[in-house]
């Protein structure tokens, strides 16, 4: 596992007539999961894809271990990252599509049933794609993300399609990687479930961070994490702890 931070600054991207990032700034430390929440169209998607590499961002830097992506000695080694579910071929099986994943990436071809096992799908690996449900095809997703053993993991709302106890697997899994070491950068709408599994927030509105620090200092004043979360994307700002580091006007 190599191990990194993810350190964010003065990213800004804009498409078309829109500015999907404006202000992106924030970290994400090694031993933490640190959740990434804003409302629709607030540039979290654009953000992590300008993190990996997918994206050119205008200005700003978007670094992991101190590189940008595509400078890693060792990309899918250091980094695994969900960001949708189209990359499994329906036609083909789990363990075809893990083990082109391996074969792409250059890991060893018995990492596929190791993450299989890792991720609960090992009963699975000969069945085909195009028969999971969208649990069992988030489940393939984390486990190519695993197949390099990274440090760091970025994942954009990865318990869509999992059921209440997928929900509570994910949430472990997601812990222990991080209390091994593990990096954890988290999108996600389900606040609920993110309030028992993140140790840091980070708040995107309209593609500026507004907020970033533990989510301790967030909910200090009793509120729970979605309270404090509709307040201050509706304008508000009770719930925001005065004088707390990271907001930004």
């Amino acid at each position: 596992m190599i191990t990194a931070q993810i350190d964010v600054s003065g990213l800004a991207k804009r498409i078309g007539d829109v500015d999907a990032v404006r202000d992106a700034t924030f970290s994400a430390a090694p031993g933490r999961v640190t959740g990434f929440l804003g409302p629709n169209g607030a540039g979290k998607s654009t953000t992590l894809r300008m993190l990996l590499g997918l994206v050119r961002p205008d200005s700003g830097t978007a670094l992991i271990g101190g590189r940008v992506y595509g400078e890693l000695p060792d990309p899918t080694g250091t980094v695994g990252a969900v960001l949708d579910l189209a990359g499994a071929h329906p036609a083909m099986t789990a363990r075809g599509h893990l083990q082109s994943y391996c074969a792409l990436g250059g890991h060893a071809a018995d990492r596929a049933e190791a993450v299989a096992g890792l991720t609960g799908m090992a009963e699975y690996l000969d069945r085909r794609v195009g028969g999971f449900s969208t649990g069992m095809r988030q489940r393939l997703a984390l486990a190519t993300a695993l197949l390099g053993d990274p440090g760091v993991l970025v994942l954009d709302e990865p318990s869509n399609g999992l059921d209440p106890a997928g929900i509570v697997w994910l949430r472990t899994f997601l812990r222990e990687f991080a209390a091994n070491g593990g990096t954890v950068l988290l999108s996600s709408h389900v606040l609920t479930e993110l309030q028992h599994g993140i140790d840091d927030l980070v708040l995107i509105d309209r593609g500026r961070t507004t907020w970033a620090g533990p989510l301790s200092e967030f909910t200090e004043r009793g509120t729970s994490l979605e309270a404090a979360f509709l307040e201050l994307t509706s304008g508000g700002a009770a719930a925001v702890p005065a004088g707390a580091e990271g907001i930004r006007a």
